[in-house]
């Protein structure tokens, strides 16, 4: 039997040999191979040629969505899985619109990981059943608007500098973890702080670590 290939995106090498091992114990699956960034990913899908790519939100630089993105429009055809540690309800939908086939969070048992898996190579859709009734909510409302929090305004990338904010991660860090400018950082928090209504950086860090500690 010939195996189908994945390619591992994930910057926690423990989680990533965790999730390598798991697969390579399964007949028909292998971890053809790893990356810990978007551009290394790219790299080794020009190299290996995967059948699908597991995919973490949180990357260092181009953030697991915008990998999404870029892999929908070189590969057209190569699906991705994204197995996260991040709420659902505000990532799953954003990640299927960027071109995944598939959100499943990181404290899901095991099997159904490859449950996920399986079903994406089988050229199918995963996500939750909570996740598939609240995306048809949202479709059948009279109003058609988000059911989401203000947090739903926020961009991809804002929702990443938020949540670095409430995990204490000073501003020059987040930077540097991020592969972006202070400035640049800054004006994600200004942005972050006038759609969510707060009046300063104070108020900034109460929210965040509030909203950090309700997602976990």
């Amino acid at each position: 039997m010939s195996k189908q290939k994945v390619l591992i995106v994930d910057d926690h090498p423990i989680l990533r040999k965790g999730l390598a091992m798991l697969i390579n114990q399964e007949p028909d699956l292998v971890v053809i191979a790893e990356a810990d960034n978007a551009q290394k990913a790219l790299e080794m899908i020009d190299k290996h040629k995967p059948d699908m790519l597991i995919v973490d939100i949180s990357l260092p630089g181009i953030d697991g969505i915008e990998l999404i993105k870029t892999v929908k429009l070189r590969y057209r055809n190569l699906p991705s899985l994204v197995v996260s540690m991040h709420d659902e309800s505000l990532f799953a939908e954003r990640a299927l619109r960027a071109g995944a086939r598939g959100y499943i969070m990181k404290q899901e048992a095991l099997e159904r990981v490859l449950v996920a898996i399986r079903r994406i190579l089988a050229g199918e859709i995963f996500v939750s059943d909570r996740i598939t009734t609240n995306m048809l909510e949202k479709l059948v409302s009279s109003d058609g608007k988000a059911t989401n929090s203000a947090v739903g305004l926020l961009s991809n990338r804002e929702l990443t500098v938020l949540r670095m904010i409430g995990q204490g991660i000073k501003t020059s860090q987040i930077a540097e973890k991020l592969h972006l400018s202070v400035k640049t950082i800054e004006s994600y928090r200004s942005h972050i702080k006038e759609k969510l209504k707060l009046n300063d950086g104070t108020d900034l860090l109460k929210y965040a670590i509030q909203w950090v500690q309700n997602a976990t």
